[in-house]
């Protein structure tokens, strides 16, 4: 039943023959929650697809591409009836998460995150490495184009080819497969990023504080990167789970509706993220000012104690002929006396006030 890849030019949606498709991953055909065997091209899966539906079975074709060219997408658009506005999208991955419909296909966009291991959070630390997914989900396909290495779906699929209840459902089946390893991936970032901020925050709040606000500045940027992925995601589940979706099986919204639940629960985990790094950057801001308070003070006591000296010498370098002491015997260790005493005295009481 199966067809090999680039085996039938006779569809206008196939490559020509010696023709490398380096953009296709993967292509099934399922018939009743179970792939059928053989390699597919996308041209003939579909037109199988098709004939299966036509006899009254569920069937759907799963295409996956990973940063397809242009020109490759253009002829799955055109054998799969794609609005050349997704497809514009699909290509460049340049969007918001969102959902859109273009006739009887749904576009979805997901943005993807991953945490990136390091040893120590630095200046230039890549904290969260983020990608996207778009989904074109129609009554006999769903087309999953992936940019970037931040959640592959090579797992995804050979999950959920595991549950033959759940595929039978159809082409929304692998959307709530994808959409659901794409917050599950967020959750995993969320408590990674979590154990960074308790390490800045034990650094800020230490005794001998220390770590630059560089640092925080990059953990700033890292944390709104990954926000910008997770919270715009929240309108296109509530449109996937709401009670006016005809689009989606009743089964499959069950499920959309806890991959919301693991949503909510990060957005809050990022939101209150962005709080504790804000006071964490202004403890900082604080204690760098506390700093170079006590910097000026010291600078200041320091040049007071300074400026007894000066005076005292500047006095007597004027070297008038009636100055008292200046024929004195003992004038000059007297004089030195004089400043050093002064000067021990303004020393102890600086100390005393904390400002040496």
């Amino acid at each position: 039943m199966g067809r090999r890849l680039n085996a039938d030019p006779a569809h206008p949606g196939s490559p020509a023959p010696g023709v490398t498709r380096t953009g296709v991953v993967d292509c099934g055909l399922y018939v009743d929650g179970v792939r059928q065997p053989g390699d597919w091209d996308y041209a003939s899966a579909f037109a199988a697809a098709e004939e299966q539906a036509a006899d009254g079975r569920s069937s759907f074709v799963w295409l996956g591409l990973h940063e397809p060219a242009q020109t490759e997408m253009a002829g799955i658009a055109e054998t799969y009836g794609l609005h050349e506005l997704a497809v514009e999208d699909a290509v460049k991955a340049e969007q918001r998460p969102k959902l859109e419909r273009f006739g009887e296909v749904s576009f979805l966009v997901l943005r993807t995150a991953r945490y990136v291991e390091h040893g120590e959070l630095t200046e230039t630390s890549e904290v969260v490495e983020t990608g996207q997914v778009m989904l074109f989900i129609g009554p006999r396909f769903v087309i999953s184009v992936r940019h970037g290495d931040a959640c592959r779906l090579a797992a995804v699929r050979a999950d959920l080819e595991g549950k033959k209840e759940l595929l039978a459902q159809g082409p929304w089946a692998v959307a709530y497969a994808v959409t659901d390893r794409v917050v599950d991936l967020y959750m995993e970032v969320a408590d990674q990023v979590e154990v960074d901020l308790d390490t800045l925050e034990a650094q800020v709040f230490s005794l001998k504080a220390h770590g630059r606000i560089q640092r925080i500045y990059q953990m700033k940027r890292e944390l709104v990167e990954f926000k910008r992925a997770v919270v715009p995601l929240q309108r296109p589940l509530m449109m996937l789970t709401g009670t006016v979706n005809r689009d989606v099986p009743k089964e499959v919204r069950r499920y959309f509706r806890d991959v919301q639940d693991h949503l909510t629960r990060t957005v809050e985990q990022v939101n209150s993220y962005d709080d504790l790094l804000n006071s964490i950057l202004q403890a900082r801001l604080a204690q760098v000012t506390v700093d170079q308070n006590n910097d000026m003070r010291k600078i200041a006591a320091w040049a007071g104690i300074a400026a007894v000296w000066t005076a005292i010498a500047g006095i007597y370098g004027m070297n008038f002929t009636h100055m008292p002491e200046t024929q004195w015997k003992y004038g000059y260790p007297v004089v030195l006396a004089v400043m050093l005493a002064i000067s021990l005295v303004l020393y102890r009481w600086f100390r005393r006030n904390r400002w040496l």
